[in-house]
């Protein structure tokens, strides 16, 4: 798969996406790696982009006072990183950095919110997966606080397992 288009079609969050519209996200998108440990966005920076992860996994963390940084969430292969680029006031929620090596499709959010604005149909569709996104996330997340058994991750950053 060489071109941005083929990169779009292939992904499993952008099954059932009609080929015209895909085309046009197309133009918002390019390749992204990120090497182990990568900073990939910071709680509170502004957010303006978005990632469908190919390869790799990345850990959605959020700081705890006294506890620096806790993962809350790992986003693997085949899902979407990050929807804080689609609502106001763009700014990250959390932090996130990849846990090794992670090849991503990186999406450009205001140029996707254009898109979006231009393609009600679109922006309907693409919400609409995002909130089901955010929906699992948080199901997945209540589940893991009220899981007695879950451990600390170890190398001094907490972490419940996945």
């Amino acid at each position: 798969m060489n071109t941005a288009y083929e990169l779009l079609a292939a992904h499993p969050f952008m099954a059932g996406i009609p080929d015209r519209f895909l085309s046009r996200m197309a133009l918002y998108s390019h390749r992204a790696v990120f090497h182990a440990g990568a900073r990939v966005f910071n709680e509170g920076g502004h957010a303006d982009r978005f990632w469908l992860i190919r390869d790799g996994r990345v850990d959605l963390d959020a700081t705890a006072p006294g506890r620096g940084r806790i993962v809350i969430d790992t986003i693997e292969a085949g899902q979407v990183l990050g929807w804080s680029w689609l609502f106001p006031p763009y700014r990250w929620h959390f932090g996130a950095s990849a846990a090794g090596p992670v090849l991503a499709v990186a999406l450009d959010g205001p140029g996707i919110r254009a898109l979006c604005a231009a393609e009600p149909a679109l922006g309907h569709d693409l919400t609409t997966r995002l909130m089901q996104v955010v929906v699992a996330r948080m199901q997945a997340t209540r589940a893991r606080l009220l899981d007695p058994g879950a451990a600390p991750r170890a190398e001094g950053t907490e972490a419940y397992s996945v």
